[in-house]
């Protein structure tokens, strides 16, 4: 961050009015200097974080696997290796954006093909065929992608290929994802939001920063621990506290055409809201099907989902009766989405 993006980040926050920039300039030369570093080591917070595990699993917790991302220690959160595998089979990937929606570099967005397993609320991506007592390498590892407050659509605006399904996670990176067959396609893009729905802790509030920037609320990687009627309750609360915001939103319009960055600001904001909206709406609708077949079969849920859809289908032409179709969730505004990956693609140059 330079000195210019620290001050920046604290426009407006002395009473509304901005501190004195020599004060700021000399606070971030000092913390420049001598960086602020944690309040305990790397180590010593990793073993604390393994002590915790142990507490909780007992001995099931000697068989664990660590998904690092980035190198923030307190990610690097152990994964039982008991979890529940929901569904495994190849998929290939393609990168498509990093993390807060920045352009994934052209020579990293070619497709790769991995043997994919949803373990817990893990995917992992896997050279070798899915074995369930076989121990996952560094590379598998480093492949994987944790699903906690995710969203898999069909990707509707990707015509190259056949069978593929968009997956936009909790950091807004973005993957696009070939699957065999139209039905497995449909298969993951099912089984990934409702793990997700299942276990996604509610979040929490956004970080305090300037008055002027938009900030995402924080979503936490670890697993709910409401009950599934309390999770569902959880949801319905956090989609009316977003459908309010983006109607206040919209009702505060910028100029068109302004590309000021109180504009940017806002486009971004309303991208987000959009997009929220149609993850909470997805999460809705398929807690409602699982607790209502009373059953954790995913078979037997995805067989009723068609058998819904199917009878939505004939009565379409005379009934407005909502679809909740695996491969027909609610789809993110895509020229909001390019305006963001743009967005940040100019702010790297």
């Amino acid at each position: 961050m330079s000195c210019q993006q620290f001050t920046a980040n604290l426009d407006g926050l002395n009473d509304g009015k901005d501190f004195a920039k020599d004060l700021l300039k000399a606070l971030y030369n000092s913390i420049k200097n001598e960086k602020l570093e944690w309040a305990m080591d790397e180590d010593e917070l990793r073993k604390s974080l393994s002590e915790l595990v142990d507490d909780k699993f007992g001995a099931s917790a000697k068989k664990m696997t660590r998904i690092v991302d980035g190198s923030n220690p307190f990610l690097d959160v152990p994964q039982a290796q008991n979890a529940i595998t929901y569904k495994h089979g190849i998929l290939t990937r393609k990168t498509h954006a990093d993390m807060d929606g920045k352009r994934t570099p052209r020579g990293r967005r070619g497709w790769k093909k991995f043997y994919a397993v949803l373990k817990g609320t893990i995917l992992y991506l896997q050279k070798d065929e899915y074995k369930p007592d076989k121990e996952l390498s560094e590379v598998d590892l480093k492949n994987a992608i944790r699903i906690h407050h995710a969203l898999a659509t069909k990707a509707s605006d990707y015509s190259k290929k056949s069978n593929v399904l968009k997956l936009k996670t909790a950091d807004w990176r973005v993957f696009l994802f070939q699957a065999p067959s139209k039905g497995e396609m449909l298969s993951w893009i099912l089984r990934i939001n409702l793990v997700a729905a299942i276990f996604s802790a509610p979040a929490f509030p956004a970080a305090i920063c300037s008055m002027k920037k938009f900030c995402r609320p924080l979503l936490p990687s670890s697993i709910t621990k409401l009950c599934q009627e309390e999770q569902l309750q959880s949801h319905e609360s956090k989609m009316k506290q977003i459908v309010d915001e983006l109607t206040e939103h919209k009702l505060h319009p910028v100029a068109k055409g302004l590309k000021s960055k109180e504009a940017e600001e806002y486009r971004l904001k309303e991208h987000y809201l959009i997009f929220e909206k149609s993850r909470y709406d997805t999460y809705i609708n398929l807690l409602c099907v699982k607790i209502k077949a009373g059953t954790d079969d995913l078979e037997k849920i995805e067989a009723n989902l068609f058998t819904m859809e199917a009878e939505d289908s004939s009565l379409r032409k005379t009934c407005s009766s909502p679809s909740i179709s695996q491969g027909q969730l609610p789809a993110v505004n895509s020229k909001a989405e390019k305006d963001v990956i743009e967005r940040s693609t100019s702010s790297n140059q």
